[in-house]
Order: C-alpha cells, then sequence, then structure tokens
C-alpha cells in the first residue's frame, strides 16, 4: 500500500468536474422556478446594501441566514452529500453561518462609520458580480444555463455575496461573521482545482480580498 502522503487532492477526489456540474443542473431543475426568485432575489439584496442603514442591514441579514439554512439543507445534505462525505460537515458548518447571522440581525449593531468607502465599494462591486457575472460562468465556459450557480441556491455565491454584505453595510463588529464564507471560499477553490476547472481562483481571491479589506479596516482603527 502506497504512503498516505504521496496522494495528492486530486487523488482523493472521488468525482469529476462533469459530475460535479451536473448535480448544479439537476439542483435547477428540481427546484425551478425557484432560481427564478433568486436571480430577483439577487437583484434585492443589492439594492437594499446600495441603500444601506440599519433596517436594509437587519434585512439583508435575514435573508443571508435564510440562505444559508437553505443550502446547508437543499445542497449539502441533499444534493452534495451523496458523492462527498464531507458535505454532511459542510452542511452543519452553513447552518451554524445561518444561525450567526440570525444573530446578528436580532442583537448587531449598526454605525455609519463601520464600513469606508472603499470597503463598501467593493462589497458593492462583489454583490453586483454575483448577481450579474457568477450566473453567466457556465454558459460562457461552454455548460449552458441549466447548471448555472446562483446566489441563494448554490453555496459559492451564496458565500460571496455574504461577503459582499458584511462589507457593505455598517455592522459593527462583524468580523465574527467572516470565518465560514472565507473558508469555504477556500475549500470550493481547492475543489475547482481538483477538478480542473478554469474557474477555480475566484472564490479564494474574492474571499482573500474581501477579508483584506475588512482587515486593513481593522487595524486603521
Amino acid at each position: 500500500m502506497s504512503e498516505w502522503w504521496t496522494y495528492s487532492l486530486r487523488d482523493l477526489l472521488l468525482f469529476s468536474q462533469r459530475t460535479y456540474t451536473r448535480l448544479f443542473e439537476l439542483h435547477n431543475q428540481e427546484w425551478w422556478p425557484l432560481p427564478l426568485f433568486a436571480l430577483a432575489l439577487g437583484a434585492v439584496l443589492f439594492a437594499l446594501a446600495w441603500r444601506g442603514g440599519e433596517r436594509a442591514g437587519r434585512t439583508l441579514l435575514i435573508v443571508l441566514a435564510a440562505c444559508w439554512l437553505w443550502v446547508a439543507w437543499a445542497w449539502h445534505a441533499q444534493r452534495y452529500a451523496p458523492i462527498n462525505w464531507a458535505a454532511e460537515y459542510f452542511a452543519w458548518a452553513w447552518g451554524v453561518q445561518a444561525v450567526l447571522l440570525g444573530v446578528a440581525a436580532w442583537q448587531g449593531r449598526f454605525d455609519a462609520a463601520s464600513a469606508t468607502i472603499v470597503r463598501r465599494g467593493f462589497g458593492l462591486i462583489l454583490l453586483g458580480a454575483v448577481g450579474v457575472i457568477y450566473p453567466l460562468l457556465a454558459p460562457l465556459l461552454g455548460r449552458g444555463w441549466t447548471p448555472a450557480e446562483l446566489f441563494g441556491m448554490a453555496p459559492d455565491p451564496t458565500a460571496l455575496a455574504t461577503l459582499g454584505v458584511l462589507l457593505a453595510i455598517q455592522l459593527r463588529h462583524a468580523r465574527w461573521l467572516f470565518p465560514i464564507p472565507a473558508a469555504w471560499c477556500l475549500i470550493t477553490g481547492a475543489t475547482l482545482w481538483a477538478m480542473d476547472a478554469p474557474e477555480f481562483w475566484i472564490a479564494p481571491l474574492a474571499s482573500l480580498l474581501a477579508v483584506g479589506f475588512a482587515l486593513a479596516y481593522r487595524l486603521q482603527r
């Protein structure tokens, strides 16, 4: 038997890119027309973040909490778990993030000074990219429209949208809401890299930039 350290991530992956892409296609088909609602919800999310303020911020956090809970069950536990044993643990982590977002919506404190123009601007850009560019990745990469990954339906755009919202709103002490979505972006980047998916770098890079903006603001205070 070969030594375990001789194996790479590609050797440990139990499914192909084609199988993974097919999951999103089946997911969107099963819950149709929910993907259309998800597209509209992404636009609403951007509008609320653009508007800003405490009421919009709490609404955004509630919406995000619901989306994280939905993705935890519908995607990780129901769709992803049959081909990836780690998906059950992912589902629990996403459930924890949903609870954290719900607590922040209920008890979080908002301060207009907690989001600088640059930080807020990047958050809005990230939100806009998730709503407009991310759904186009599948057709641009020759996979068609049916496996498109949408905010509120798929984990990657949901995690990235969450980071965008956290940068854009005026929530104080929001740093404890960053680790799980940022960690997921790194995990999905590694998974996509192992499958030789050309878009593997998008989520990790965006998450590192988001965390960088959050830390830069923290150091300035």
